[in-house]
């Protein structure tokens, strides 16, 4: 039997149980849940079932493919989802075609792109797979032209972040979907065409603690009485949303209720009966809405200056001010200069 006889298509909907069934008992990590953006794809040859393959979110850390692609933690964040993990590859049992699975991951590719892009509405250009060393050599994404970039530190992500306990380190192999995937990813100013979302960045746990000791300084609006959480907790809390993208203050508040309870110790939340607690939306909101403007900016601008990253690019604009003479009778000119990661706007009249 010959491998041009096979055809890799997605798992449709009433499919998609057969696929857990079989990836589960035949799999040696087991069935994958579909979390978020997942793809399932079967290979087939004469519309029998001979392969299976699983795509879904790329890791969230991951120091070998970040330092081999170069970009910062303010860029990850934002830019993750134009890589997606081939997180399952089975071969089904009985089925012993040569080159079988160097077949079927190259057909997968090829449409991957489309495919992905008109289910999820966002283009990718970068594939990622772990390999347990211990059990394979990776001989199928070699063949395939994937790229090893080196091996994982070993730790796992659980519930909450990553472990502590190192396991077994895992070869990583990267493919490009695009040929200037690794400049796309790193350069400072993404392409509309690129972007999946609001500018975010992801903040680390020193943001975490340092955002409430430079708020701390702001005056609280609020009656001593009845105060459940601490002014400085409440305006990190919310910065901290902010700079990870979050738009109004529902958004806000969903953010703060997904913090782990690692997270919310870093920002100093209440603690009670044996948890962290986060404020309300309520309480977001009437803080936000009472608070200082100038003393809120101000402490701000001071954390930036030391914590943000100086600007990778600048944008500029300048315009002559119609009907605007100095004293010296000559047209007044504005020079704008922008800061593309700061976002600060530096403004010179001449």
């Amino acid at each position: 039997m010959s491998v041009r006889n096979v055809k890799v298509r997605p798992v449709v909907k009433p499919e998609e149980k057969r696929y857990r069934e079989l990836m589960q008992k035949h799999h040696y990590l087991g069935f994958l849940p579909k979390i978020g953006e997942t793809m399932w794809y079967v290979a087939t040859v004469d519309n029998e079932w001979v392969s299976l393959l699983g795509f879904s979110a790329s890791a969230l850390k991951c120091k070998v493919r970040d330092v081999w692609i170069g970009w910062g933690y303010r860029h990850q964040y934002g830019r993750l989802k134009l890589i997606v993990n081939n997180s399952r590859f089975l071969i089904l049992p009985g089925w012993h075609i040569k080159n079988l699975a160097s077949r079927t991951i190259s057909l997968c590719l090829k449409r991957l792109v489309d495919d992905w892009s008109i289910v999820f509405g966002h283009k990718i250009i970068l594939v990622e797979t772990f390999v347990d060393p211990g059990r394979f050599l990776g001989t199928v994404y070699k063949a395939t032209n994937w790229l090893y970039i080196g091996n994982t530190r070993g730790f796992r992500r659980v519930r909450g972040g990553y472990g502590k306990a190192v396991g077994k380190p895992k070869m990583m192999f990267v493919k490009p979907l695009h040929r200037n995937a690794r400049r796309i990813l790193s350069q400072p100013i993404l392409k509309d065409s690129y972007k999946t979302g609001g500018v975010k960045m992801q903040i680390r746990a020193e943001h975490m603690f340092s955002l409430p000791v430079f708020f701390k300084t702001i005056p609280d609006p609020r009656r001593a009485q009845g105060r459940r959480h601490n002014l400085s907790t409440v305006l990190a809390i919310a910065t901290g949303a902010v700079l990870c993208g979050m738009r109004g203050y529902k958004a806000i508040s969903d953010w703060a209720n997904s913090l782990s309870q690692r997270s919310r110790g870093r920002f100093c939340c209440r603690y009670e009966n044996g948890k962290y607690l986060v404020p309300s939306e309520s309480i977001i909101r009437d803080v936000l809405i009472r608070v200082d403007p100038v003393s809120l900016d101000k402490a701000f601008q001071l954390w930036n200056k030391k914590y943000g990253e100086e600007d990778e690019s600048l944008a500029i604009d300048g315009k002559v001010m119609c009907n605007a003479i100095d004293k010296e009778g000559k047209q007044t000119h504005i020079m704008s200069v922008v800061g593309h990661e700061s976002k600060c706007c530096h403004t010179q009249k001449k």
